[in-house]
């Protein structure tokens, strides 16, 4: 088991190196010195602890939710649409996936598959136009 895990980490090393991974992390960085991101997040939080406030209410007022909520969503669109944000949620899909698929092939091979040509199955992406059929 020992060889296992030192393999692992030998793994663990290569993503490290991947490009996937320094773009992850570069993204990440940004996000981190985008003071405007920043200031987002902190008013999404303080928004969504005054919503949750008014929720715990025995007797809350609908119309305090609702501005909570609606002021809530708004800031939630806002951060997400930032340049930053959006680069690193697109870094962070690729990484992932990459895992995921490591994850797959790991398991496939748990389970008796051909470590040499396991295909990791893809997810269906709901349209049936290319599809060879269901699961």
């Amino acid at each position: 088991m020992e060889n296992i895990i030192l393999l692992a980490r030998e793994m663990g090393k290569a993503i490290q190196q991947s490009e996937a991974y320094k773009n992850l992390r570069a993204a990440s960085e940004a996000n981190d010195k985008d003071k405007t991101l920043q200031d987002g997040i902190g008013q999404f939080n303080l928004k969504r602890m005054a919503l949750n406030e008014e929720m715990q209410k025995t007797e809350r007022d609908e119309a305090n939710f609702f501005f909570f909520n609606r002021e809530l969503q708004q800031i939630y669109t806002d951060v997400m649409g930032t340049p930053s944000m959006m680069a690193y949620q697109i870094a962070k899909q690729e990484i992932d996936e990459m895992m995921q698929q490591i994850t797959g092939i790991l398991s496939l091979c748990v389970n008796g598959e051909d470590p040499d040509t396991c295909e990791v199955p893809v997810a269906c992406g709901g349209s049936c136009d290319s599809c060879a059929g269901c699961h």
